[in-house]
């Protein structure tokens, strides 16, 4: 279906054929239907894609979001059949069931659904995301864990425990099927739910399982505690990690297809003395934004960081802490400014997304391939366009001054807390003054701040405490409404979906230049910036809470007062 629609989407000169070559590309790399494609790419909206269907199949469309199904009508089809046709049941009368699918003229789903339920199939057309929101909302995923974690418990009781540092037991336990199921339920729970890492946990007498959604960890489930060398051996072999060594940390990948996605996952084992813990951080390419004017950038602080990535030379440095987005505001960047006249080269450690068109090398520091050599060789390679994963020491810091000095772009990162000062850091790094304020073009640090669920969003009225920690005044109040979440299915009673950035974007003007050459204190760097216009994360944060978009604990959270 997804295939003839899309063809009919290009008869009706809705879609370009060149658009829908794009979007067969993509689904051959990163998997999915044709249409779903197409609306990645831009091309069709949902709304408008179940309404032409609707027209062509002539079935009515229903928006599931408006109703309340009844449980005893969801238990006639089964969860894996609802996921593997794309369908929900929704209504029964009598002898007919009423069922809402993506593909209406699958004859094949309707066969198995009327030989499962010995009823007359009725179907109604509802879009993919309304379809996939209403399986993860009746087919709860904890109850398929629970039961898988039951029939682990009922077979480990007939098994006598064999002694921990048994390789051979664990190994055989890590390929029985309860295990395995365990492992892929786990996965495709954590990418259902939004999840960027995995945590699985060995304590003295419990093994603990965390997912990270949207920078905060959530007790998920505490699998068997004696299955514990089962779960890590499964990991550690999926990952082509060595099972027998448990006394150093391990890293590897692991990349597999689940819920119609290609994903990665980062494997990191570390001895700890109840056992290892492992955690994986997930890679869904698919769920990557490398769009630049949806990442939170106000319109004066985006103005000026894209004139500094559209320099011809001179750096750019993002920095912030672990987890603060930093890499997707490089790759934004790169992804703007990458076209077939630039030749453009990154040294990363490790490297997180493919980018089609850029030359990506993964840092080695045990064989000798550290940023630096990297670099280094980069600039014998003719480049226009660098990227480094991280200045950490003076040798990168340097090459990478130099490099911006002599007509190349360089772009990297650095563990500092704001704009300002990320100059003296890197003087006290042994970066010489006039290296600093002659090659630099820019500094953007950044925090991620959760976003407000819209689906459960409500007025709150802030304590006088929070206002005044907050430095807002009454006029500030008076102009402004302040909201929360309340918890509701779509963001797992968390209140919060997703999450955009806090931006501090510091240009370095001719008068910060003569600042970092005076070797200025960082207060008067910051008092300069401020002064030529730039907004400091608490600033930019308090602009997205009084948009609406995130709540006063997020901004009291994740940014200081300056």
């Amino acid at each position: 279906m997804h295939d003839s629609v899309a063809l009919r989407l290009v008869e009706e000169k809705l879609v370009s054929q060149e658009t829908l070559d794009k979007a067969n590309k993509q689904k051959k790399e990163a998997g999915g239907s044709l249409t779903g494609a197409l609306v990645k790419l831009g091309a069709i909206t949902e709304e408008d894609l179940t309404k032409f269907v609707s027209e062509l199949y002539n079935v009515p469309v229903i928006n599931l979001s408006s109703i309340e199904v009844d449980r005893a009508v969801i238990k006639l089809i089964p969860s894996d059949v609802a996921s593997k046709f794309q369908v929900i049941p929704v209504e029964r009368a009598g002898r007919k069931l009423t069922v809402a699918m993506v593909n209406p003229s699958n004859i094949f789903a309707i066969d198995d659904i009327k030989f499962l339920t010995g009823l007359e199939v009725q179907p109604l057309i509802a879009s993919e995301t309304e379809i996939r929101k209403a399986i993860d909302r009746y087919y709860d995923q904890a109850d398929s864990l629970a039961k898988v974690m039951k029939s682990m418990e009922e077979e480990v009781e007939i098994v006598e425990e064999q002694p921990e540092e048994e390789v051979g037991g664990a190994m055989e336990d890590a390929d029985e099927a309860p295990v395995v199921k365990l492992v892929n339920s786990l996965i495709a729970d954590a990418v259902r739910k939004r999840a960027s890492d995995i945590h699985i946990e060995p304590y003295e007498k419990f093994l603990r399982v965390r997912f990270r959604i949207d920078g905060v960890l959530y007790e998920m489930m505490a699998p068997p505690f004696r299955m514990k060398a089962s779960i890590i051996s499964r990991l550690k072999i999926m990952a082509e990690l060595d099972i027998a060594e448990r006394r150093v940390p391990q890293d590897g990948r692991i990349k597999l297809r689940t819920l119609g996605k290609t994903i990665d996952l980062r494997v990191s084992t570390l001895p700890t003395i109840y056992g290892e813990k492992l955690v994986m951080r997930i890679l869904d390419r698919s769920s990557l934004n490398i769009d630049l004017t949806t990442l939170g950038f106000e319109q004066c602080a985006l103005n000026n960081f894209l004139r500094a990535v559209e320099s011809p030379y001179g750096m750019v440095l993002v920095t912030g802490p672990t987890g603060s987005g930093k890499t997707t505001t490089l790759y934004s960047a790169l992804s703007k400014i990458n076209t077939a006249e630039v030749n453009i080269m990154t040294a990363e450690d490790p490297v997180e997304y493919n980018i089609e068109g850029i030359n990506q090398v993964q840092v080695h520091e045990e064989i000798g391939l550290t940023f630096a050599a990297a670099l280094k060789a980069f600039l014998r390679q003719d480049p226009n366009i660098v990227m480094v994963g991280e200045i950490r020491d003076l040798e990168t810091g340097s090459t990478a001054t130099k490099a911006a000095l002599t007509g190349h772009l360089v772009l990297s990162t650095l563990h500092t807390n704001d704009a300002p000062s990320t100059i003296n850091r890197m003087i006290d790094m042994g970066i010489e003054p006039f290296l600093v304020a002659s090659s630099t073009n820019l500094i953007l640090a950044q925090r991620l701040l959760r976003r407000i669920c819209a689906h459960c969003k409500d007025e709150v009225k802030l304590h006088p405490e929070i206002l005044r920690e907050l430095g807002l005044t009454d006029e500030d109040c008076a102009n402004n409404t302040f909201y929360e979440g309340k918890g509701c299915i779509e963001c797992n009673n968390t209140g919060y979906k997703g999450r955009q950035g806090a931006f501090e974007v510091m240009p370095v003007s001719p008068a910060i230049r003569d600042l970092i050459l005076d070797r200025a204190p960082t207060s008067e760097i910051l008092s300069q910036a401020r002064t030529e216009g730039m907004l400091t994360l608490r600033e930019d944060a308090l602009m997205k809470l009084k948009k609406g978009l995130t709540t006063a604990e997020e901004v009291l959270k994740e940014t200081a007062a300056q």
